[in-house]
């Protein structure tokens, strides 16, 4: 695949973090919100985790459960211990992802495993299709060795975790929703670039924790900030991002997109089915303790 851009992305719609807690008490950030699901098909939701105040992550999230999805938490800085129902267990530590498919249900915890320093990672949530949504669970540790890395003639550090960028698959391929996940590193020079190609037809968007990236070319581009999500209009064949002008820190920004399942979305909690039917089936299953 060509990694020219002829017709770059515009900035549709910038969006700040809603501060939050999760789990037993830890504090995030919430970018990508409830309102924001059908936007964005098929992610659900995206929680930016990032102190070096361990009252702030230090209770965790202790056992929980999930249904009809997928959730990739990926770890910029930390340690956390992952336990599930189906007898999964794995250490999430720096630059490591967990890819964890939910399915038709199970119940796990990810538990801090430091009682210092910085803690600092990202949740999303990627929908399954219908006919996906009661499969059996999966689970995947990829340590930071593992994530396929391409520097491009620019400069610029491409972490492929899903997808595929500069020619190198990522680590995870989805068929149905053709997830893109990529980690740009870039350094603070408003002259490097980095292009993407994406499919007219995917959702796509950029979240920012460090620096500032401008996102296409002369009038239309448009500035990032760290802890800004930028969702991405459609059409166009591709992105296009630099350093922002002025950026004092060297930039990292997450590139994500997706194919669109365009299904019914039914939220209850951590359960995420396709009607209210199916939502009421899953809370009696777990209270049954059916899952897993």
């Amino acid at each position: 695949m060509s990694t020219a851009v002829q017709q770059p992305r515009k900035v549709e719609r910038v969006v700040a973090g809603q501060a939050t807690q999760d789990g037993a008490g830890v504090k995030l950030t919430r970018l990508l919100t409830q309102d924001l699901q059908r936007r964005l098909d098929p992610f659900l939701m995206l929680d930016n985790f990032a102190s070096d105040d361990p009252n702030d992550y230090g209770a965790g999230f202790p056992d929980h459960p999930h249904r009809g999805f997928e959730t990739v938490t990926y770890m910029i800085s930390g340690r956390m211990r992952h336990r599930d129902s189906q007898g999964h267990e794995g250490l999430l530590q720096n630059g490591g992802v967990q890819w964890m498919t939910a399915g038709r249900g199970l119940v796990h915890s990810e538990m801090p495993e430091q009682e210092q320093g910085l803690m600092e990672g990202f949740q999303l949530w990627l929908n399954l299709p219908a006919r996906d949504k009661l499969r059996e669970p999966w689970y995947r540790d990829i340590q930071s060795d593992q994530i396929p890395e391409v520097r491009t003639p620019a400069g610029v550090t491409v972490r492929v975790i899903a997808g595929e960028s500069q020619g190198v698959r990522g680590s995870v391929q989805r068929e149905v929703t053709e997830p893109l996940y990529l980690d740009l590193h870039f350094d603070a020079d408003p002259a490097q670039r980095f292009e993407q190609p994406l499919p007219a037809g995917h959702n796509a968007f950029i979240c920012v924790y460090r620096g500032s990236v401008q996102v296409g070319e002369g009038a239309a581009a448009s500035v990032v900030s760290r802890g800004q999500l930028a969702i991405l209009a459609d059409g166009g064949d591709g992105v296009l991002l630099r350093p922002a002008p002025g950026s004092a820190e060297a930039p990292r920004a997450l590139l994500i997109a997706g194919q669109p399942l365009r299904e019914p979305i039914a939220q209850y909690g951590p359960f995420v089915m396709n009607t209210r039917e199916q939502l009421l089936e899953a809370v009696e299953d777990f209270n049954r303790g059916r899952f897993g």
